[in-house]
């Protein structure tokens, strides 16, 4: 290839070369496989039909075999066999039909096999299990299913099916022929392809060491010359390509690096006079901006531990005040709960006074009550007196004064009932009068002890009012101790708030001097290289 043409074109020519031998290549095996593939779906259809044409067979076998079982014992159960391969045998027909071809001659082949295998369910297995199932004509049943008729059906699908499986014996070996013969132009053609594409890659490669692999070679050379410092080369001509393109750019770059060094040189000795003076001046600036820093620190811890004692103290003062309200709150409580008992003392005493009254009325009904005892007892004894004297006067009288003896001595009876009777009333009476006087007695000390309840009440509501009062004085105190805090507080974070202001000034500054310092000693440095890239290269 003549160097006139551009590397991109050589290049882009043996690619597309290589592209097209490749597409023709994958295009004959991809129409190669694409036969392969038919006839591997072909001989796979074909498999099927094989096996179904077996699974049609056998749902016939098991239909017969059901039938006799059924027809030598007489069982349903025996009819299991009978049923499952009527239901085999319709799913195989249904499959069969999608796999055979309409029109073909396994198409009237297999037509002619469900003939016959429909004719025997119906005309043999139906009829003769119809026939058995009643015991009058299950005789004839055998006799339909032992005579030919249902051997001469069997025949007739079986002989049917064995046709369709030579015609797919035939089909099978037409495409096992097409599968070889594909396979062998799919062989032929890859390895074509191969073999084209080896013998233009081999071209492409000594193309390329001719055309770019040498050239490159003898720029790398120069390259490194350059590298090390040389500048007084330069590359001969490469010609038109991008190589040759690339050499005359590295001998105007080359010659521009060497005036380059020469104004460097002078440059740079400028420049590391000026960094020397802005790095002195810097440090002395970062000298003073540290010392005004440390000050502010100083100043900011100082306000920063007065604003935490503060709010400590704010804090103590909110819990104090806290403290006092819940003793203020508990004061009005405990004064209401004062107020209630005293009410409820004089309550007390006020029930105790009428139940005092009610026992003195008590006493002297009780009183009233012992005196008609008395009278009742006298009573009694003069009525003893009678019953005894009307007895005497009985018996002085005989025998007619018999019934009045009788009436005498049932007043003398009903005297010395009444007159015991007096007696355990007035024992009675005189338990109640013991009971009232202790009444009386606990009555005027339960009153008594209330009076005395009702003054301590009274001491104790003064005692909680007082401290009430002086609770709330406190409170109120505290109250402008923390508005004083707060005061001082919103002061105290001014002065924070000025003082963090001119901390970041002063970061600011010294971080702003330490980076014209850094920058002024980068910048001594980079003269420094600068003079050592200088005095590297040769021109």
């Amino acid at each position: 290839m003549p160097n006139t043409f551009g590397l991109n074109r050589t290049l882009g020519g043996a690619i597309g070369v290589i592209a097209v031998v490749s597409v023709l290549s994958s295009g004959v095996a991809l129409l190669t496989s694409g036969r392969v593939n038919e006839a591997t779906e072909a001989r796979r259809h074909s498999v099927q039909v094989l096996r179904d044409l077996d699974a049609f067979t056998i749902a016939m076998i098991n239909q017969e075999t059901g039938l006799r079982g059924y027809l030598l014992t007489g069982r349903e159960t025996s009819l299991e066999p009978y049923q499952s391969g009527k239901q085999a045998l319709d799913v195989v027909i249904s499959r069969m039909n999608g796999l055979i071809p309409a029109g073909t001659e396994s198409s009237h082949l297999f037509s002619d096999a469900v003939t016959a295998a429909r004719a025997w369910q119906t005309n043999i297995g139906e009829a003769a299990i119809h026939m058995a199932s009643v015991p009058a004509t299950r005789p004839d049943a055998v006799r339909l299913e032992a005579e030919g008729t249902g051997k001469r059906l069997f025949d007739n699908f079986r002989e049917k099916l064995v046709a369709i499986e030579a015609l797919e014996e035939r089909n099978r070996a037409v495409l096992a022929e097409r599968l070889a013969s594909a396979q062998r132009q799919a062989g032929i053609a890859l390895w074509t392809g191969a073999l084209l594409t080896l013998i233009i890659c081999a071209a492409i490669a000594v193309a390329i060491n001719r055309l770019i692999v040498r050239p490159l070679t003898r720029v790398m050379s120069f390259v490194e010359h350059v590298g090390e410092g040389d500048l007084s080369g330069t590359l001969d001509d490469g010609g038109h390509n991008e190589i040759g393109r690339l050499g005359r750019s590295l001998n105007t770059m080359v010659a521009g690096l060497a005036d380059l060094a020469r104004t460097n040189r002078v440059a740079t000795a400028d420049l590391n006079a000026a960094a020397a003076e802005i790095r002195a001046s810097a440090q002395q600036q970062a000298a003073s901006v540290e010392e005004q820093f440390a000050a502010v620190q100083e100043t900011a811890a100082t306000m920063d531990e007065i604003t935490h004692s503060g709010g400590q103290i704010s804090k103590r003062a909110s819990e104090v005040i806290a403290t006092a309200q819940a003793t203020a709150r508990t004061s009005r409580q405990g004064l209401r709960a004062v107020s209630d008992n005293a009410q409820a003392m004089d309550a007390i005493r006020e029930q105790a006074e009428a139940v005092a009254g009610n026992i003195v009325s008590v006493s002297e009904k009780t009183q009233a009550i012992g005196e008609i005892i008395e009278s009742v007892n006298d009573i009694s004894e003069r009525t003893h007196l009678l019953a005894l004297n009307a007895a005497i006067e009985a018996a002085a009288a005989g025998e007619s004064g018999r019934s009045f003896a009788v009436v005498a001595s049932e007043m003398k009876l009903l005297a010395d009932q009444a007159k015991a009777a007096t007696g355990q009333v007035r024992a009675i009476l005189g338990e109640i009068q013991r009971g009232i006087n202790i009444s009386v007695m606990l009555t005027e000390e339960a009153v008594k002890r209330s009076a005395a309840g009702k003054a301590r009440s009274d001491a104790t509501q003064r005692t909680i009012e007082e401290i009430a009062a002086r609770v709330e004085e406190g409170t109120l105190t505290f109250q402008q101790i923390i508005a004083s805090t707060n005061q001082q507080q919103l002061g105290i974070e001014q002065v924070m708030g000025a003082l963090q202001n001119i901390r970041q000034a002063s970061q600011q500054t010294a971080a702003g001097t330490r980076e014209v310092e850094a920058a002024s000693a980068n910048m001594t440095e980079l003269a420094q290289t600068l003079m050592t890239l200088s005095d590297r290269y040769r021109h």
